[in-house]
Order: structure tokens, then sequence, then C-alpha cells
């Protein structure tokens, strides 16, 4: 099975300071959606692992939640995509959980899920911590460069992300990269 990984806000919609709460502020960046688009037709099955703390913090309910996510499947089907399943963390950060980003657990959660181990597992997200908890999991490390991550466009990254992190533009050069990158490996 290929499988890829990815964060949501800032990664495949646009990100909010004041959380993205309902369906009207869920807006997808240019060309994420295609991206997934083109991954689902190269055969990759697309998982979410989202921090969403507005649940913890009684921003939003589950039903808000869920009423977001169908907009996303909505208009992902429009284009021709999917997202096979989507993991979330409801709690605040000040909860005790091992399910909250940097943390592995959704990336557990995911692995026990598909009866996978994640080693070496495409996952991208637009912060150091959507990289820490997939590296965690033994995922192979992607930053998109939007949502909190644009910052980076005009600077160098530094050692702010681990040494084996990979750095694309947005997520369809991700896509782009994850398919030339199975393309080009020997035997699967």
């Amino acid at each position: 099975m290929q499988l890829v990984i990815l964060d949501r806000d800032g990664t495949i919609n646009e990100d909010r300071d004041d959380f993205v709460k309902s369906p009207d502020e869920w807006q997808p960046l240019a060309g994420a959606l295609q991206a997934i688009a083109k991954l689902n037709h190269a055969g990759f099955q697309v998982v979410l692992a989202s921090n969403q703390s507005g649940l913890g913090r009684g921003l939003f309910d589950v039903a808000a939640l869920n009423a977001i996510h169908r907009k996303m499947h909505k208009m992902l089907a429009a284009v021709g995509g999917r997202v096979d399943a989507v993991f979330f963390c409801p709690h605040a950060p000040q909860d005790t959980c091992t399910c909250r980003k940097p943390l592995p657990g959704l990336f557990e959660q995911i692995g026990e899920r598909y009866g996978i181990n994640l080693k070496g597992v495409p996952t991208a997200g637009d912060s150091l911590r959507d990289l820490q908890a997939g590296l965690a999991a033994g995922c192979a490390p992607h930053l998109v460069l939007t949502g909190k991550a644009g910052i980076y466009r005009q600077q160098a990254l530094a050692d702010v992300f681990p040494e084996q992190t990979q750095t694309h533009l947005d997520l369809n050069a991700f896509a782009d990269a994850v398919i030339a990158a199975r393309t080009n490996s020997p035997a699967l």
C-alpha cells in the first residue's frame, strides 16, 4: 500500500490564528485539492493527521468539524480526489494526551488502523511539530512552505527542522516529488 500522511490547516487549507471553526472558514490553498487528486491517481491513499484543539477549547464542536470535513470531501470529489481517513487530536494544549502533535500518537493510530509500519511513509506539514510527530513514528518528513512555514520562503531553514526534511513550495510540489520518488525507486 502506498500511503501519504498530511497535516490539514496550513497544508491543505488556509490556516487561521483564530482556528477554522466552520465550513465557511475552511478555504483550500491554491492547487492543494488537485495535488491530493494527483496523489490518488498515482495510487496513493491520503490520510490526514491534524491537531484540532479548537474542540478542547470549546471553539467548535464535533458536528462543526464533521461539516468542515464534508465540505473538504465534496470539494475533493469535484476535482477527482479523496482523503481516505481523517485522524485528529481533539485536546487542548494543557491536556495530557499522546495524540497531540508533536507527539506521535495520531501517526501510531494510523499505523495500527492500516496495519503497517510507517517507516519511510511521506508526511507533509507546515510546522515543526507536524514533522516531529511523523519522524517519531518513522515517517519521512516533508515541509511545505505554506501556512505557518510561509515565513521560510525568504529565509534559510537553518537548524529549525530535522536534517532529513525535504522542503517543497506547496502541496503540489510535494505530490510531484513523492510520485517521482516512487517512480524512480527500484522495483516496488
